[in-house]
C-alpha cells in the first residue's frame, strides 16, 4: 500500500512542472496571437472600405490560424478527436447549421482541432455562443470575426433572439459565411441537467442523463431567417428564378462522446494531467429542407434527435463504439484526425515575427512621439 503511495505521489509530483511548463506556453501563445491578429485586423481595416470581400478573406485565414493554435493545445495534450458515422464531404462548402450537444469547457477546442483539419471551414465558420464569452481572452476576437453573443435569462431571449435575425441579415449572409456553429442545450451538461430534469416532469418528457433537453428558439430563429423555406429566400427565388437561394442547405448534427463519459475540461488542455485520450464525433447529416417548419414541428424534430443522443450515448459508454443503425447514409469507418504538424511550426514562426514587427512599430511610433513632443 505504502509502495502505490509513493508512485502515486511521484507521478503526481512529476506533473506539476509540467503542467506549470504547458500553462506558461499556453499563455504565451495567448500573449503573441491574440495581439498580433488585433494589429493586424487595424492595420488592414482601411482594406475593408476599399475592399471588403478581400478583407474579410484574410481575416478568415487570420481566424482560422488563431483557432489553430487552440487545436493544437488539445493535440499537444494527447486529446485526439475521432469522426465517424455520415460523410460530411458534401456540407463543407455549402451553408451548413451545426447542431452539437455540449458537456463541457473542452467541447469547444476539440471542435477546433476537428475543423482546423478541414478546408474552408474555420476562415468562414459563425458561431454562436454565451454572451459571457465577449469578455475572455478570445473575446475580441470573435468580435472582430462577427461571431453573435447570445444572452441567457428569460428577460433577454426574445431581444437577443431578434438580434439574433438581424445578426443573420446583416452579417452572416453579406459575409459569405458557411457553417454556423449552435448548442441547442444552451450551456454545460453539468449545470444544465437538474433544469432539464425539472422541466422534463412539468411537461411529461424523458429525463435524459447524458444529454439535456434542447432549446429549439435559437433553431426556429436560424430556419426562418435564412432556412430553405424562409420568406426572404422564397422571395428571392420567386423575383429570378436562375438565382441560387443565399441559404442554409444542410444540418450536420455532431454528437460529442468522450471516454467512459468523463469529459476533457479545459483544465486537462491547458496543463495535460489527463492523460491520451480520443474523443469521438458521430456525425449525421441532413438536407435544411427536411426539417420542419412549424414551431411545434420543430421542436418535435430537434427533441427526437436528441432522444436518439442519450440512446447513442449509453451505449457508447456501455460499448465503448456508437450504434451505427443511427446513420443516414452508409457509415465511415472511424478516422482519428491527423493534424498538420509543420503547419503548426509555421505558424507559430509567422505569429512570433508578426508580434517582434508590431513591438518595433509601437517603439519606433513612441520615439517619434517623443521626438515631436521635445521640439
Amino acid at each position: 500500500m505504502e509502495n502505490i503511495k509513493c508512485r502515486f505521489l511521484g507521478g503526481w509530483l512529476f506533473q506539476i512542472p509540467k503542467g506549470f511548463a504547458r500553462f506558461c506556453f499556453i499563455l504565451a501563445n495567448n500573449l503573441y496571437c491574440i495581439p498580433t491578429y488585433v494589429i493586424w485586423m487595424f492595420l488592414l481595416h482601411p482594406l475593408r472600405k476599399v475592399n471588403s470581400e478581400l478583407y474579410w478573406k484574410i481575416e478568415g485565414y487570420f481566424f482560422h490560424w488563431l483557432l489553430a493554435m487552440v487545436a493544437l493545445w488539445s493535440h499537444s495534450a494527447g486529446c485526439d478527436v475521432v469522426e465517424v458515422g455520415d460523410d460530411i464531404s458534401e456540407c463543407i462548402e455549402e451553408r451548413t447549421l451545426i447542431l452539437a450537444n455540449h458537456q463541457s469547457t473542452g467541447d469547444v477546442p476539440l471542435l477546433f482541432a476537428c475543423f482546423n483539419a478541414k478546408k474552408h471551414v474555420l476562415p468562414n465558420i459563425m458561431w454562436i455562443m454565451d454572451s459571457l464569452f465577449k469578455y475572455t481572452n478570445f473575446g475580441v476576437v470573435s468580435v472582430l470575426h462577427q461571431d453573435f453573443f447570445i444572452m441567457s435569462g428569460k428577460t433577454n431571449r426574445d431581444k437577443s433572439l431578434q438580434s439574433l435575425a438581424n445578426h443573420l441579415l446583416e452579417k452572416y449572409t453579406p459575409l459569405h459565411r458557411k457553417w454556423l456553429m449552435l448548442f441547442p442545450e444552451g450551456g454545460f451538461l453539468r449545470k444544465r441537467k437538474a433544469v432539464s430534469h425539472r422541466y422534463a416532469e412539468k411537461n411529461n418528457l424523458p429525463k435524459f442523463e447524458n444529454v439535456s433537453l434542447p432549446r429549439v428558439g435559437a433553431m426556429k430563429i436560424i430556419m426562418n431567417t435564412i432556412g430553405p423555406k424562409s420568406s426572404i429566400n422564397n422571395n428571392a427565388k420567386t423575383a429570378n428564378s436562375d438565382v441560387k437561394k443565399d441559404c442554409i442547405e444542410w444540418v450536420l448534427d455532431i454528437t460529442i462522446a468522450y471516454p467512459n463519459g468523463e469529459p476533457v475540461d479545459f483544465s486537462h488542455i491547458a496543463f495535460g494531467h489527463r492523460g491520451p485520450c480520443q474523443t469521438v464525433l458521430f456525425y449525421r447529416l441532413y438536407r435544411a429542407s427536411e426539417i420542419p417548419e412549424e414551431t411545434d414541428e420543430m421542436t418535435n424534430w430537434l427533441f427526437k434527435r436528441w432522444e436518439e443522443k442519450e440512446t447513442m450515448l449509453q451505449a457508447f459508454y456501455d460499448t465503448g463504439s456508437f450504434p451505427m443503425e443511427y446513420s443516414r447514409k452508409k457509415p465511415c469507418p472511424p478516422k482519428v484526425v491527423v493534424q498538420d504538424y509543420l503547419r503548426f511550426l509555421l505558424l507559430h514562426i509567422f505569429f512570433i515575427i508578426s508580434t517582434y514587427i508590431h513591438v518595433r512599430m509601437v517603439l519606433a511610433t513612441y520615439h517619434l512621439c517623443r521626438s515631436f513632443c521635445v521640439y
